[in-house]
């Protein structure tokens, strides 16, 4: 068993089939694209919306207590370890106007939300362009095969190009692509909705705090 496992890995071939996908990827989507697709490697195994939306929860609590004891000048004194919740905070304490900080947070995710969309379209474009390459390789290892019909020795090399080539062409489309795909497009959904979630809830903190008689109580108490 160890020996087959051991004829399956060629490191040329693989290489080739890496360099190939890589390239079809890279012209598919752009050199940063790509950049951030490969950055996002790390969070699929740390990432943990539903931990960052309960914690999110919890600091929207206190930022709404604080919008009601000191005004909304005062929300970015809650700490959280979110970056968007932070900023979020700080624009929902230094906004004039409603529809500003309304404005702000529906760019801000539509922004976020397009760039989830690009990393997930080239995790896709790997998964679509693996098979292609390998069965590319097969055909050009099955030309050599009928290239050498005279020459029984040459014929190994050529089979083994053409099986190998499909080999890592289906095992790195469904094995590696697709699901980091899949799970990418998981996360990003999760992480979208908690984060609407919050900027509807300061939206609604704002609006209350910028009514006439809310405004009026707050400077008398002050």
């Amino acid at each position: 068993m160890i020996a087959i496992l051991g004829q399956l890995f060629d490191p040329v071939t693989l290489l080739a089939m890496l360099g190939g996908i890589v390239l079809v990827a890279m012209f598919q989507n752009g050199v940063g694209a790509l950049g951030r697709a490969i950055a996002a490697l790390p969070p699929l195994l740390t990432a943990d919306p539903s931990r960052d939306r309960d914690a999110a929860r919890g600091a929207m609590l206190k930022i709404d207590q604080v919008a009601q004891l000191r005004g909304l000048s005062c929300t970015d004194r809650v700490k959280t370890a979110s970056p968007f919740l932070t900023e979020a905070a700080r624009k929902l304490a230094n906004t004039d106007r409603v529809d500003m900080f309304e404005l702000w947070a529906v760019q801000t995710l539509a922004d976020r939300a397009q760039r989830h969309g690009a990393v997930h379209k080239v995790w896709l474009s790997v998964a679509d362009a693996a098979p292609a390459l390998g069965m590319a390789g097969t055909i050009i290892g099955l030309v050599g095969m009928f290239a050498a019909m005279d020459d029984p020795a040459a014929l190994g090399p050529a089979m083994a190009l053409a099986l190998l080539t499909t080999f890592y062409g289906v095992v790195i489309a469904n094995l590696i692509a697709a699901p980091v795909a899949a799970r990418l497009a998981d996360l990003s959904e999760r992480e979208l909705a908690w984060q609407r979630e919050v900027a509807d809830r300061m939206l609604a903190i704002a609006r209350r705090e910028n009514a006439p008689l809310r405004r009026a109580s707050i400077r008398e108490v002050a």
